[in-house]
């Protein structure tokens, strides 16, 4: 038996709170009501044959507080005339809520939705578009409006969270909530106001005027004439982008490696310092201008992951030239070969005719499968050998 019984009709309204769509009724942003129910009943050969269940089934409708039921007259060829539901309605949006027990939070919704309004009423698209989201973040909605109110009161503030004075609101509660606070800000905030090249939660601050944590790049310095430290020798440092940009040493060339052990390890050379490199994120190191007049061995993994990294690298500085990623090394460690999980498929235009036809054959699986050589796993001896023929 597939009729619709009380617990079916007040799933069909369940379904529209889960949805939302009750709740965008009492903004007023959708017209439900009058609701017709979706009705399934009994066959014409039921009544025939079923009939005492049929009628128990009428019973059990009728019964169902806050539905209005349109009736139909049927004649029994025994019973005579009966009636029977034809159409189930629900006529107002408290009547749904009681059916599915949720007047208490569909109220809260709208003491959320007064204060939105009386607040900032352009924020009501977003209680609309995500009513149950608002629900969940009922206790943390004020401190949410202060916070944008403050935004807009001071767009764009370059200063860091933690200095941004909001009464009641600290900034890790501000972190906590950067994604909805992100939803809220773009609708509340100027266009200008908003970086809109800048997107996701790591980039909040950067969206949206905020300082953000300088970027620090870590250096050794090889050469112990060089007193970047007076009384230090081979000081290991790690310093914020705007002073590396502003370094005044005295150098012949630069080493950047990917692998900390190989930084820590890199041995004297005469006007020389390593950088430990930051995979994709050369964008500290771009700025400082000085290095465009000092040659730069990049030294990185054999694999296509490597390459593609030396790739973006020329981006920002077209003369570096790559250090222990030749075919050479590769075959001469094939013992120590490991495997690359995902390789890159894409053309790197950067890339020398010698160090393309090595991408190529990594690439295109030519000599194994998922090639990688790991730079720490070249021998130490063959290292030092390299950095004999480049004194």
């Amino acid at each position: 038996m597939n009729w619709s019984g009380p617990a079916e009709l007040k799933a069909q309204l369940s379904r529209l709170w889960e949805r939302g769509e009750l709740l965008r009724a009492a903004l007023g942003s959708s017209s439900l009501f009058p609701l017709r129910l979706v009705l399934k009943s009994p066959s014409s050969g039921e009544l025939s044959t079923r009939f005492e269940a049929v009628r128990q089934w009428a019973a059990e409708l009728a019964a169902i507080p806050h539905i209005r039921i349109e009736w139909r007259s049927v004649r029994h060829r025994v019973q005579g005339l009966q009636r029977l539901p034809e159409r189930v309605f629900v006529d107002c949006l408290d009547d749904a809520l009681s059916l599915v027990s949720q007047r208490a939070d569909a109220q809260r919704f709208l003491d959320l939705a007064a204060l939105t309004r009386s607040a900032l009423p352009v924020l009501e698209s977003w209680l609309a578009r995500r009513p149950l989201q608002a629900l969940e973040l009922a206790r943390a909605w004020p401190k949410l409006i202060k916070v944008v109110e403050w935004m807009v009161l001071h767009p764009r503030p370059r200063i860091y969270l933690r200095q941004a004075d909001i009464p009641g609101v600290h900034s890790k509660f501000i972190e906590a909530h950067r994604g909805v606070l992100a939803e809220l800000l773009d609708l509340a905030l100027p266009g200008e106001a908003i970086a809109a090249d800048r997107a996701g939660l790591a980039k909040f601050t950067e969206r949206y005027g905020f300082l953000g944590k300088p970027a620090r790049i870590r250096l050794r310095v090889l050469d112990a004439a060089i007193a970047l430290i007076p009384g230090a020798t081979y000081p290991d440092l790690k310093i914020d982008a705007l002073s590396f940009q502003n370094l005044k040493i005295d150098l012949k060339r630069v080493f950047i490696t990917e692998n900390e052990v190989n930084f820590l390890a890199f041995p004297p050379q005469p006007g020389a310092i390593v950088v430990f490199g930051a995979g994709y994120g050369w964008q500290a190191l771009s700025q400082a201008r000085w290095l465009r007049d000092l040659p730069i061995h990049y030294w990185g993994d054999i694999d296509t992951h490597g390459f593609a990294i030396l790739d973006y690298l020329r981006g920002h500085f077209e003369h570096v030239e790559s250090f222990l990623m030749d075919r050479k090394t590769l075959m001469a460690h094939a013992e120590l070969w490991g495997e690359e999980p995902d390789q890159v498929l894409h053309d790197l235009a950067l890339l020398t005719r010698d160090e393309r036809e090595l991408f190529d054959d990594l690439r295109d699986n030519r000599i194994a499968r998922n090639l990688r050589l790991e730079q720490e796993r070249i021998g130490y001896g063959w290292f030092t050998a390299a950095l004999a023929k480049l004194s």
